[in-house]
C-alpha cells in the first residue's frame, strides 16, 4: 500500500488516547486555532479561556495554532494582535504558535493521500455551474447541493478535463449511507444520517486547502487529545473526524462544543449590543483579571455558584463537566460591576500600574504621576473601568482654555435656584478659608444662604470638574489648586449672567 510522506513523518502520534469510563487521557493536549481576519471577539476568548483553563486544570499543554489558510482574509497585523491580546489577556501557550500558512506541504501531502486511496477525487465542476445548478433545484423545490457529478468520472475524462485546463478542486468522498456519531462532553451523542451530507471540498482550485483538512491533519500530528471550540462548529465535526480515520485509524479526540455567547436580548451577540472584541474592552479600561473572572462564567458554573474567582481558584475549579449547553448571555452591565469589585480589590501602586498605559495614552507629556495617583485613589471606590477612573480626573489635566462643562450638566446647573449666589458665596469662601478638604468644605455657607448643601454641591461640581458628579468634590478643589478652582468658579459665574 502506497504511504504518504506525512504518513511516515505522522507514525503513531496520530494515535492518541481519549477519555474512557471516566479517565483523563496523558497528558492532556488542547489548542486555540482563530483566525486572523479580525479582533478577538469575547466569544473567541471565552473558548482560549476555557481552553487554557482545562490545560492548567489538568497540566498539559495549551497550543496556539493559527488558521489562516484562508489568505485572502488573513492579515499578518491580526496574527500579532492576536497574541498580544492573549498575552494581556494572561493565557499563554505552551511552545511557539504554529500558522497554518507554513504547512501547506503537509496538507497537500494528506490531501494526496486520500485522493491515492480513493477517499477523495478531482473535481471539475466550476462555481459557476455550481451556483447555476443549486438556482435550478430552488426553482424546482429541491434543496441546494453539490450533485457529486465528478465523482465516478474515469480516467479519462479526468485527463480530457485537465488537459481542457478546466479548474479542480478535490472533494472527500463521504458514505453514501449509515450514520456518523460522535459523543461530545457537553452535549452527548450527535448523530447525523451521511446521505444529508455531501462530498465536500477540501483543497480549492489554487491549491490552498480548506478548514476541515487542515483541521484534521494538524490535530492528528499534534496529538490533540481534546477539542474545545464553539457550538457554531459542531457540524463541521462529522466531516473532520471522517478525514481523520481517512488518514489514521487510531482514536479520535474527545470533543466538546461549547454553548453559545448571546446579547441580553437573546439573539446573536454584535456590536449593537457594546464592545464585543477584546481590544475595545483593553481600551475601555477592563481589568484582564476581571475578564477572565467574567468569561468563566459564560456557560461554567463554578462551585457553590461562587461568582468572584481570582486565576487560581479558577485552574482549581474549572473542568467541562461543569459547562453548560445552554447559550449564555454577555451582559456589560455584570462585566462592569465585576471589574469594579476586582478593581477595589487592587492596592494603591497596583491600580496605578493598571492604569498608567492609558493614562500616558491620554495625557502624554501633561501626565503627572503625583496628581494621577492622587486621583486614583479617590476613585477607586466609586468607579468601575479604568477608562472611567480617567475620565473623573480629566477635569485636573484640562488646561483652563480647554477646560468645557459637559451640556446635560450646565443644563442641570442652570435650573438649581439661586445658582449664582451659589457661586458667589462658594468663590467667597474659598478665597479665605485654609487649603485642606475639610477646610473647603463649603455646605456650611450654603446653608446659610437657606439653601440645600445638594444643590450646592451639583453646583459646585459641574462648575469645577465639568460634570455634575464626579471624584469627591473637597479634595478635587484641593487637587485642582486655589488659583484654578476660583478661575473655574468665576468663568461659570460669568457665563450665568452673559
Amino acid at each position: 500500500m502506497w504511504v504518504s510522506p506525512w504518513r511516515r513523518r505522522l507514525g503513531r502520534r496520530g494515535s492518541v488516547a481519549v477519555r474512557h469510563n471516566g479517565e483523563m487521557p496523558a497528558p492532556v493536549k488542547v489548542r486555540f486555532s482563530p483566525a486572523p481576519t479580525g479582533f478577538l471577539h469575547v466569544g473567541s476568548a471565552r473558548t482560549a479561556l476555557f481552553n487554557w483553563l482545562f490545560a492548567r486544570h489538568h497540566g498539559g499543554e495549551f497550543i496556539l495554532r493559527i488558521e489562516d489558510t484562508d489568505r485572502a482574509r488573513s492579515r499578518d497585523e491580526w496574527v500579532v494582535g492576536i497574541q498580544d491580546t492573549l498575552r494581556w489577556l494572561g493565557l499563554d501557550w505552551d511552545g511557539l504558535g504554529v500558522l497554518q500558512s507554513q504547512r501547506f506541504a503537509e496538507y497537500r501531502a494528506a490531501a494526496d493521500q486520500l485522493l491515492e486511496g480513493g477517499a477523495a477525487y478531482e473535481c471539475f465542476c466550476t462555481p459557476e455551474e455550481i451556483a447555476a445548478r443549486n438556482e435550478a433545484a430552488r426553482a424546482e423545490g429541491r434543496t441546494p447541493s453539490h450533485d457529486e457529478r465528478c465523482r465516478d468520472r474515469s480516467p479519462a475524462e479526468r485527463a480530457a478535463l485537465t488537459d481542457a485546463g478546466r479548474p479542480r478542486t478535490l472533494r472527500f468522498r463521504t458514505p453514501e449511507e449509515g450514520t456518523s456519531s460522535f459523543v461530545d462532553l457537553i452535549r452527548g451523542e450527535v448523530r447525523v444520517e451521511w446521505s444529508t451530507v455531501t462530498d465536500f471540498v477540501i483543497v480549492r482550485a489554487d491549491g490552498t486547502p480548506l478548514f476541515f483538512l487542515a483541521n484534521a491533519v494538524d490535530d492528528l500530528e499534534m496529538g490533540i487529545t481534546h477539542v474545545i471550540r464553539g457550538e457554531d462548529l459542531l457540524d463541521s465535526t462529522h466531516r473532520v473526524l471522517a478525514l481523520r480515520r481517512a488518514l489514521d485509524p487510531g482514536s479520535p479526540p474527545a470533543y466538546a462544543h461549547l454553548p453559545l455567547i448571546l446579547g441580553p436580548d437573546r439573539s446573536k451577540l454584535s456590536k449593537r449590543h457594546g464592545s464585543v472584541a477584546l481590544e475595545e474592552l483593553r481600551e475601555a479600561g477592563y481589568l484582564p483579571v476581571a475578564l477572565r473572572n467574567y468569561l468563566a462564567l459564560l456557560g461554567w458554573s463554578p462551585p457553590e455558584g461562587q461568582e468572584i474567582l481570582d486565576t487560581d481558584e479558577l485552574i482549581a475549579t474549572f473542568d467541562l463537566d461543569a459547562v453548560t449547553h445552554a447559550a449564555a448571555a454577555f451582559d456589560h452591565q455584570k462585566l462592569a460591576w465585576m471589574n469594579g469589585e476586582w478593581i477595589r480589590r487592587l492596592t494603591l501602586p497596583e491600580l496605578e500600574a493598571a492604569a498608567l498605559p492609558l493614562a500616558t495614552t491620554r495625557y502624554g507629556d501633561d501626565l503627572d504621576r503625583g496628581l494621577l495617583r492622587a486621583a486614583l485613589d479617590l476613585g477607586q471606590e466609586r468607579a468601575a473601568t479604568l477608562g472611567a477612573l480617567l475620565d473623573q480626573a480629566d477635569f485636573l489635566y484640562a488646561a483652563e482654555d480647554d477646560f468645557r462643562i459637559a451640556p446635560d450638566s450646565w443644563d442641570k446647573l442652570t435650573k438649581i435656584e439661586r445658582v449664582g449666589e451659589i457661586l458667589d458665596a462658594v468663590a467667597a469662601h474659598l478665597t479665605t478659608c485654609e487649603w485642606t478638604p475639610g477646610a473647603i468644605d463649603p455646605r456650611a455657607v450654603v446653608e446659610q444662604l437657606g439653601i440645600k448643601p445638594r444643590d450646592g454641591l451639583r453646583a459646585i461640581y459641574t462648575a469645577v470638574e465639568g460634570r455634575h458628579a464626579g471624584l469627591p468634590v473637597f479634595d478635587a478643589i484641593c487637587l485642582l489648586g486655589q488659583e484654578r478652582a476660583l478661575g473655574r468658579i468665576r468663568a461659570a459665574q460669568a457665563r450665568l449672567t452673559s
